[in-house]
C-alpha cells in the first residue's frame, strides 16, 4: 500500500519538474525526479516514493501502445504528401480572401485527422508562409490561426492527449472526440477573428524569403481515404456495438493511406518515420506517469476539492479548472490532460459529474496554457514561421483566449445538460 503523500510534497515534485524543463533538462527525466523528490518531501520515503511512481507509469502503458500505433498513421499522412493535400486543398478552395480561414481551417482538419499538433502547423507552415507574401499578412497573424486551428482540432482528434483522457475516464474514444465538436468549432472562430486581426499588423518579415515550393500530386480522395477509414472504424462501436480499438484503427489508417497513394514498398520506411514522431510522446508520458502517481497517491485531489467547497464552487469546476493548471504546469495538452484526467477521474465522476463532460471539460481546459516556453510546443511553432522568441511571447494571451473559448463553451454544454 502507497503512503499518503502531502499536498506539499505532490506541488514541490510538480514545481521543481517545470523548473528543471526550463532548465532544458529533459522532460521525462524533470518530471521523473519531480516525482521522486516530491514523494521522499511529501513523506513517502524512498521505496513508497518509487512504488507510486511505477503505479503511475504502468497506468501509462495502455494510452501510451495506442499513441506508438497511430504513428503509423500520422507518418503515412506526412511521407506520401497526403497532410499537405490537404492543406493545399482546403487552402485552395476558400481562396486567398479567405486565407486566414483557410490556413486555420487547414491545421484544424489535419489535427483532427490524427496528425500531432505541432506537426500540423509545421507541415500548413510553408503553405502559410507562401500565402502570407502573396496577400501581405503578418506572422503573427497565421502562426495564430495555424495554432488556433490546431488547437481546435486537437480536442476532437484520435491525438494521445484525447486517448489519454478516455483511457481515464474508461470512455469511447469517439464518444469524448464528439462531445467537443462545438467547443472546437467555436474556439475556430474565435481563432479565425483574432488571427484576422494580427493579419492586418504587417510585419514584412517575410520579405526577404524565398518561397517555399510544394510538390504533391496525391488526389485529393487519395489523401483523406486513410482518416476517413479510421473514423469509421472508431464510429461502429456506436452504429453497430462493433468495437474497434484506436490500436487497431489508427494503424488500419495509416497502411490504407500508403497503400492508395501507391507507396506501398516505402511501407516500412514509413513507419519506421511515424514512430519516430511518437516515441518522443510515448517516453514523455511514461515520465508523465510517475509524476501522476505521486499526485494521485497525494492528498492534492483531496485539498483541491475543499478548496472548492471552502470557495462554495461547485464540484465541476475540477475539471476545467485541473486541466488548465496541468497543461500549464507541463506546457502540454498531453501531459496536462493526462495527470488531471487520472487524478481527478474518480473524483469527479463520484460527485456526478458524467463520464465523458468532466473528461471534455479537462480535455478542452489542458489546452488553455499548454504553449508556455517550458514546453517544446512553444519553440517548434515559433520556429516554423522563424519568428523570434520575443515575438512569440506576444502570441500566448491570444492562445490561451482560444483554448478558453472551448473551455468555456464545453462547460456551458455541461450546464445545458
Amino acid at each position: 500500500m502507497v503512503s499518503q503523500i502531502s499536498t506539499l510534497g505532490a506541488l514541490v515534485g510538480l514545481i521543481l519538474a517545470i523548473i528543471l524543463i526550463i532548465k532544458k533538462v529533459h522532460p521525462a527525466y524533470s518530471l521523473i525526479l519531480g516525482a521522486l523528490v516530491g514523494g521522499v518531501i511529501g513523506g513517502a520515503g524512498l521505496a513508497g516514493s518509487v512504488s507510486a511512481m511505477v503505479t503511475g507509469a504502468q497506468g501509462m502503458m495502455s494510452p501510451v501502445l495506442r499513441i506508438m500505433t497511430s504513428g503509423i498513421l500520422a507518418g503515412a499522412l506526412i511521407k506520401t504528401g497526403s497532410a499537405e493535400t490537404i492543406a493545399e486543398t482546403i487552402v485552395k478552395k476558400l481562396g486567398e480572401k479567405r486565407a486566414i480561414a483557410a490556413i486555420a481551417i487547414a491545421t484544424m482538419i489535419i489535427c483532427a485527422v490524427g496528425v500531432f499538433i505541432d506537426i500540423a502547423v509545421i507541415t500548413v507552415a510553408p503553405i502559410a508562409i507562401a500565402i502570407a507574401k502573396k496577400a501581405n499578412l503578418s506572422k503573427a497573424g497565421i502562426l495564430l490561426a495555424m495554432i488556433g486551428g490546431g488547437k481546435a482540432g486537437n480536442i476532437i482528434s484520435p491525438n494521445p492527449n484525447t486517448i489519454a483522457a478516455s483511457e481515464a475516464f474508461q470512455l469511447d474514444l469517439t464518444a469524448l472526440m464528439a462531445k467537443n465538436i462545438i467547443p472546437a468549432l467555436v474556439a475556430l472562430v474565435v481563432s479565425i477573428l483574432l488571427a484576422g486581426f494580427l493579419a492586418k499588423k504587417v510585419d514584412h518579415a517575410f520579405d526577404d524569403m524565398e518561397e517555399a515550393e510544394h510538390h504533391t500530386s496525391v488526389p485529393f480522395f487519395q489523401a483523406i481515404l486513410g482518416p476517413v477509414v479510421v473514423i469509421a472504424l472508431l464510429a461502429l462501436r456506436s452504429l453497430v456495438g462493433v468495437s474497434v480499438d484506436p490500436l487497431i484503427a489508427l494503424p488500419i489508417g495509416g497502411l490504407v493511406t500508403i497503400l492508395v497513394t501507391g507507396h506501398s514498398k516505402h511501407t516500412v520506411e514509413y513507419t519506421e518515420f511515424g514512430l519516430s514522431k511518437v516515441i518522443g510522446v510515448s517516453i514523455l508520458l511514461i515520465g508523465t506517469g510517475t509524476i501522476a502517481g505521486i499526485i494521485k497517491a497525494s492528498s492534492l485531489q483531496v485539498d483541491m476539492i475543499h478548496v472548492l467547497e471552502a470557495l462554495n464552487m461547485p464540484s465541476f469546476v475540477l475539471a476545467p479548472l485541473s486541466g488548465i493548471l496541468m497543461g500549464a504546469a507541463t506546457a502540454s495538452t498531453t501531459a496536462g490532460s493526462t495527470i488531471a484526467s487520472q487524478t481527478f477521474a474518480t473524483p469527479l465522476v463520484s460527485s456526478g459529474v458524467p463520464a465523458v463532460a468532466a473528461a471534455a471539460m479537462i480535455h478542452a481546459g489542458a489546452t488553455v496554457l499548454d504553449s508556455l516556453p517550458h514546453g517544446s510546443f512553444f519553440h517548434a511553432t515559433g520556429g516554423s514561421v522563424f519568428m523570434s522568441i520575443e515575438d512569440r511571447m506576444k502570441l500566448i494571451p491570444y492562445e490561451a483566449l482560444v483554448g478558453l473559448t472551448s473551455t468555456i463553451v464545453a462547460v456551458i454544454l455541461y450546464l445545458l445538460g
